[in-house]
């Protein structure tokens, strides 16, 4: 995948560098959550996001959980920064239709 993907989907989604708080920057100048801020947006939107390494395939796993605790979630990255950004941009998609798909239940 690669963080710059990472990246394209997180703006993708709407997310504004607006904030650059507790951000990291490509060469190209776009800005993007560090793992710590992209857990504290989980954590407002009431998701718990974890994040480890799994060494035996050399990868990064976000996984999170919906308010209840149950699984809601999870993507892997080459590294904790992408795997984080990735997952805010699932999480994004995520919150943005569930609207829609309560509204037609």
């Amino acid at each position: 995948m690669g963080l710059e993907f990472a990246i394209d989907e997180l703006y993708a989604t709407g997310w504004s560098a607006l904030d650059s708080t507790d951000c990291d920057y490509l060469a190209d100048g776009r800005c993007y959550p560090r793992p710590a801020r992209v857990q504290r947006e989980f954590a407002e939107n009431g998701h718990q996001l974890t994040i480890r390494r799994v060494q035996l395939f050399d990868c990064s796993r976000a996984e999170w959980t919906g308010p209840d605790g149950e699984p809601a979630g999870a993507v892997v990255g080459q590294q904790d920064a992408e795997a984080a950004v990735y997952a805010l941009a699932q999480l994004r998609r995520m919150l943005a239709a569930a609207p829609v798909a309560a509204a037609t239940a």
